[in-house]
């Protein structure tokens, strides 16, 4: 790997500059110590923080520097969540504002600017946002054409932010279940429109140079895909793999055992949505928005009858089972498998930002099992 391989700071709590610095002194250094190896942090900054830091070149050269006393490495942003992602209640509020509105294009510029000033390593940096919106939410009959030019334009500003620091700063669109983008086909199909619309714009190569996709193992998984067609597909597509966000969801394989079900049940929590899917023997697949305690215990026939379930809660990526339930890690083997077969290399981050909701994890576990994750996920890498 030229790139160490990373983990995602919005695991930690980050409302200030202090929360940013206290992260990289204390828990990323932790989690390296642990490791025993050098490792990236994909740092995750609200608005509220990213507005501080960035537009102030004296505190962006602190953070570098404190960045590099660790030996730390950051060439990745989480640009997704633009509010407290550890607010009691985050569920469908992480998508807003989504990418028709002008707030989201600021804050993803002001990540840009502040990552090309951080960067280290390759001169090469991404940026993580979210798929356009949430399907679930009202957009507006002229939400695409807004959404589109705001994407336009980030691209123009990262090519002019490359001209004038030398690094190339790459957003990366992550699909998610029960959002305008949410499976391969509909990103792929989205793609199209987006380089069409750019090519008449005279901006094509920029656009394709810029932006691509934040591939999330968890999110496709949760969707049923195989990961080998998926990643094969956005290639033969032309699709950038700017990042990959290492993460491995639930699997209910017995959705008629009872002492299953009551183990789910236990992940059903009020702060992050857990999109849920159920798929058929005959390929048919149901899903709900939201995991609740009540699908859990007493689900509908269709749902207790389906051949497995799968849920968009990140678990321990090194965790093969969780008690009576199992995980998608061999999808997860899968996607890695399928990703070194790319001509270059994504941004590797380890994203499980679930581990404060985890149930039976104290608070401080949370460094150890993020240590272990990196390191199961490094031996898998080796052994590719």
């Amino acid at each position: 790997m030229h790139y160490p391989l990373s983990y995602c700071t919005n695991v930690h709590p980050c409302r200030s500059r202090n929360d940013l610095e206290r992260i990289i002194t204390r828990e990323a250094r932790s989690v390296q110590e642990q490791c025993g190896f050098s490792i990236g942090v994909g740092l995750w900054l609200p608005e509220v923080v990213i507005s501080e830091v960035a537009q102030d070149s004296t505190v962006t050269k602190k953070i570098a520097s404190l960045l590099a006393d660790q030996g730390l490495q950051c060439f990745s942003l989480n640009a997704f969540p633009f509010g407290d992602f550890h607010s009691e209640r985050v569920k469908e509020n992480v998508y807003l504002p989504d990418w028709s509105d002008v707030r989201r294009l600021a804050y993803t510029r002001l990540c840009s600017q502040f990552l090309a000033a951080i960067v280290t390593g390759e001169d090469e940096g991404s940026i993580s946002t979210l798929p356009l919106a949430y399907k679930q939410a009202a957009q507006s009959p002229d939400f695409s054409k807004r959404a589109i030019d705001q994407l336009m334009q980030l691209a123009r500003d990262l090519d002019r932010l490359h001209h004038e620091t030398g690094n190339i700063i790459r957003l990366a669109i992550e699909p998610e279940p029960f959002c305008l983008l949410e499976t391969t086909p509909e990103t792929i199909q989205f793609f199209e429109i987006l380089w069409d619309t750019a090519d008449k714009a005279g901006i094509g190569g920029l656009v394709r140079q810029h932006i691509g996709v934040c591939y999330d193992v968890c999110h496709q998984a949760v969707e049923f895909e195989n990961a080998d067609v998926a990643i094969r597909e956005l290639a033969t597509a032309d699709i950038r793999i700017n990042k990959v966000q290492i993460s491995c969801a639930i699997e209910l394989n017995k959705p008629s055992d009872e002492k299953s079900r009551q183990a789910l049940a236990a992940f059903a929590e009020h702060r992050y949505l857990h999109q849920t899917f159920a798929r058929h023997s005959d390929g048919r697949v149901i899903s709900r928005t939201d995991l609740s305690q009540e699908l859990a215990l007493d689900p509908p026939p269709d749902w207790q009858q389906a051949e497995k379930w799968r849920v968009h809660f990140h678990v321990p990526v090194d965790a093969d089972r969780l008690g009576p339930l199992g995980t998608t890690r061999p999808e997860l083997i899968r996607a890695l498998h399928a990703l070194g077969q790319l001509p270059y290399e994504p941004h590797l981050e380890v994203e499980t930002y679930t581990w404060p909701v985890l149930p039976g994890v104290a608070s401080g576990d949370v460094i150890a099992g993020m240590a272990r994750e990196l390191i199961a996920t490094r031996d898998l890498l080796v052994g590719e």
